[in-house]
């Protein structure tokens, strides 16, 4: 397809929404001003521009229909309490001398199982923040050992991010999932490992100014739980397994219902629900405004540039895949945003150059998160608050963060290298 606009348009508009973003400007209404901005300085006209736009913003609509049905699961596993008692099961049967493994296990599983990793984060931290003030560990370091297993929970999760490159590449959910599995266990592990040094780490100790008082809970057990997160799990296996498809818009709402019948909170469905609406609604506006962008993107002569670029460097073609997630995810401060950009504009150049839709996928959902916890992001924020850590402390964290979004990347494309070798 010939390009519509020029490179240096749609670089334009992607940093002015950057900008935007940065000064705290809703970030749809940055994206979607980025890409009318990029476009018309990209030479494709008022229409042509408006077009792409509508365009790129539909290309979406799949992606955002399944996501605002995983609202329900989400809201179901959050308000009925199982999504706490899975984290506090972990944490107490790993026991505190396995303290830094059970926080980032417990956040790796809840966020695989379907609620989204800032959600996640967020709700493992009061038992994280308890336990680390029993053990006398640094805030810094239970922070890095919940925000690695979220990372590596959420490239093996149907997220927002997950179902979005699997779209963008027509590719079965459970199969991109499946890809990064070994990735996830390698980034679990360097959570762990880097999270054990900062754990003991001085000046962040745990107060109890930093814990909250809440009341007493009546969690449900841990098979109630779970059965939810295990059906979806199920019947989104069936595809593979036994040749029976059963699309994540159907899998998702099941295993949020199922999830409020097993633990007999069922009645309390529609608030429920409204939740978890509550909770996927501002990523779903996200992607429609980041379909804007990624659709003048797409149609520009980006791709075919950087393209060249690869080639004038003796590069493969397949490194455009980790390298464009990491990219997108830094310049967008979000892993849906900078996945589904990368993934909706380089899709055509990968798999014209014989790189295949599962692998491309899964490297650029694993580039994805490298730098996708930027300050100009709401994660970066959402995850220092949750443990009460200062800006400056926070900002200190993000180099942890990156390597082991970077180990699972690393891992991915040696997966690739060896399946194709």
């Amino acid at each position: 397809m010939e390009a519509q606009f020029t490179t240096l348009g749609a670089i334009v508009g992607l940093i002015i929404a950057i900008i935007m973003i940065i000064k705290k400007v809703q970030p749809a209404y940055s994206l979607i001003l980025g890409a009318l901005i990029g476009g018309l300085i990209g030479g494709g006209g008022l229409a042509n521009t408006v077009s792409t736009m509508v365009s790129g913003a539909g290309s979406m609509m799949s992606s955002v229909l399944r996501i605002l049905t995983s609202g329900i699961l989400a809201g179901a596993l959050i308000k009925t309490g199982s999504a706490e008692k899975i984290a506090e099961t972990i944490v107490e049967k790993l026991g505190e001398k396995r303290a830094v493994a059970a926080i980032a296990i417990a956040t790796m599983i809840i966020c695989a199982v379907g609620v989204f990793i800032d959600i996640s984060v967020i709700t493992v931290a009061p038992i994280a923040l308890a336990i680390g003030k029993r053990a006398g560990l640094s805030k810094s370091g239970i922070l890095v050992a919940m925000i690695g297993g979220g990372k590596a929970g959420n490239i093996i999760s149907p997220n927002p991010n997950t179902i979005a490159v699997s779209e963008a590449f027509e590719q079965d959910l459970t199969a991109v999932m499946m890809r990064n599995g070994i990735p996830a266990l390698f980034a679990l592990a360097m959570t762990i490992f880097l999270a054990s040094m900062l754990v003991k780490k001085t000046g962040d100790e745990i107060t109890s100014a930093d814990m909250e008082s809440s009341g007493e809970k009546n969690l449900p057990g841990f098979g109630a739980a779970v059965l939810g997160p295990v059906v979806v799990i199920i019947m989104l296996a069936l595809r593979p397994i036994a040749g029976i498809a059963i699309d994540p818009l159907i899998a998702l709402p099941v295993g949020g219902f199922i999830s409020m019948i097993a633990t007999g909170k069922i009645k309390n469905c529609v608030e429920y629900m409204e939740f978890g609406l509550s909770k996927v609604v501002g990523v779903s506006i996200l992607l429609i405004g980041t379909g804007t962008i990624a659709g003048i993107i797409k149609a520009s002569a980006l791709q075919y540039d950087v393209t060249n670029i690869l080639e004038a460097m003796n590069m493969p073609a397949f490194v455009l895949a980790p390298l464009a997630g990491i990219l997108m995810a830094a310049a967008t401060a979000s892993t849906t945003a900078g996945a589904t950009v990368a993934a909706q504009t380089f899709a055509p150049t990968l798999l014209a150059n014989g790189v295949s839709g599962l692998a491309a996928a899964a490297m650029i959902h694993a580039g994805a998160t490298v730098l996708d916890s930027l300050p100009h992001g709401s994660f970066f924020h959402a995850t220092g608050g949750a443990v009460n850590l200062s800006i400056g402390d926070r900002m200190k964290v993000i180099p942890f963060e990156a390597a082991i979004g970077l180990t699972s990347t690393i891992v991915s494309v040696a997966i690739y290298l060896i399946m194709h070798a």
